[in-house]
Formats: C-alpha cells, sequence, structure tokens
C-alpha cells in the first residue's frame, strides 16, 4: 500500500541544514498495523506527517497505493487526504464550537457528500464508538476518553483506507487508552490499515509490527508476517 524508496527530509534554514528523515526504505502492506516508536527528536513526527500528505520529502519517492505522489499538485493530495485518510491526533484536535455530531460531520461536507447520506453514516459511527448519546455535546463537555472516540469517529466516518494515528493515547489515563487501542484494533482486524506513532511500548503490542528510528534513520525493521495485500 505504502512505499518510501530513498526517500529523506532536509530541513533548510540560510545557516542550519537539519535532516530529519535520513534515506530510509519503508514498506507498508495493505491491512497492516505498524508501529512507529523512537526518542523524541528521532523524526516520527516527520514522517506521519509526510504520510499523512501533509509536507514532502526532500528526495526520493513516495508511492500509496502504487501512484507516486512526490509530484503530485496541492489539489490531487487534498482529494487523497479527503477520500483516503483518517488520521487520530494526540490533542483531539476537535473544533470546540462544534457539537460531536458536527465534528464528526465535518469530513463530509469536505467531501460534498448530501445531508441526507451524512445523517445515517454519522450516526452509524457514534453508535459505534457508544457516543450516540452525547451527539448534542460540545468537546469540552466530553472526558478525555470520549473527546478521543470522537477523534476516531471523525477520521472514520470517510471510509479510509489509511488510519494514521499519532500518540492517540498519549493525553489518556491506561483504562481509556487501552479502549482506544482496542479500537484501532478492531478497525484493523476489519481490513484498515494502521500506522501509529507512539512512545508507548505498550500500545505498540497491538501492532503487526515496529519499526524503530533514531536520528531520521530505521534501526529495527523486523519482517512483516501478516501480509495481506501490496
Amino acid at each position: 500500500m505504502i512505499k518510501l524508496i530513498n526517500f529523506s527530509r532536509v530541513f533548510r534554514t540560510s545557516d542550519i541544514e537539519t535532516t530529519a528523515i535520513n534515506s530510509i526504505d519503508l514498506h507498508v502492506a495493505k491491512g497492516e498495523f505498524l508501529a512507529i516508536m523512537g526518542p523524541s527528536g528521532c523524526g516520527k513526527s516527520t514522517l506521519l506527517s509526510i504520510l499523512g500528505m501533509l509536507d514532502s520529502p526532500s528526495s526520493g519517492e513516495y508511492r500509496f497505493m502504487e501512484q507516486d505522489i512526490a509530484n503530485h499538485s496541492e489539489k490531487q493530495l487534498s482529494h487523497l487526504r479527503k477520500t483516503s485518510l483518517g488520521i487520530v491526533f494526540q490533542s483531539f484536535n476537535l473544533i470546540d464550537d462544534l457539537t460531536v455530531y458536527e465534528n464528526v460531520e465535518l469530513p463530509l461536507q469536505y467531501q460534498k457528500i448530501s445531508a441526507s447520506e451524512r445523517k445515517p453514516r454519522v450516526d452509524a459511527i457514534l453508535k459505534r464508538m457508544k457516543l450516540d448519546h452525547r451527539a448534542a455535546h460540545l468537546p469540552q463537555q466530553l472526558s478525555g476518553g470520549q473527546q478521543q472516540r470522537v477523534a476516531v469517529a471523525r477520521a472514520l466516518v470517510i471510509n479510509p483506507k489509511l488510519i494514521l494515528a499519532d500518540e492517540p493515547t498519549g493525553n489518556l489515563d491506561s483504562t481509556n487508552g487501552k479502549e482506544v487501542m482496542q479500537m484501532l484494533k478492531e478497525i484493523n482486524d476489519e481490513g484498515t490499515t494502521v500506522i501509529m506513532v507512539t512512545h508507548s511500548e505498550t500500545d505498540a503490542l497491538f501492532s503487526h509490527r515496529i519499526v524503530r528510528l533514531f536520528d531520521g534513520q530505521i534501526i529495527s525493521n523486523p519482517i512483516n508476517t501478516i501480509v495481506k495485500g501490496a
């Protein structure tokens, strides 16, 4: 599903050049659950940002579903993000002035899906996340665990091919964190590819494979034994 080939990201200013990702190769199969680990500053967030098409590599190839997207226009990248990617952030990134229902509905509005089609999809995902009774609440009226479930619902409502999760349990207690991880595992078991950045060895055990980064390079990349597609 994803292939990074001789892939680098270098940040340059007038005085300083910083290599965040240094000539890595990485393949992620369709249906895989991949955890990316490493110390702060090793390049995890940069890598996730590029995988999410929010940043671009300085060199090398990024192939997503057989498309080399390195030279895609912003319009093409935006279309891929809207239709293929769901992103779950550590800080939830919910819109405070919108209700739970409206936060989850928003990605479908970006896709210009009709209101009559949006409603059953939002209702179904809120019920699945056990949030249907909170649909009219604002984010600040929810617990941290509930807010993260809203963020997962928002990521899932578009039926994405890939979920990117950035420290999804970082702001949660252990009970709520385990619940979110169980949700991600369930989503993956149904066939959605999941790539997660985490500092938690416990959370990483939910994955099929753990890739470890250090100073922008992959230092551990075991063979994936659960290959469901290219």
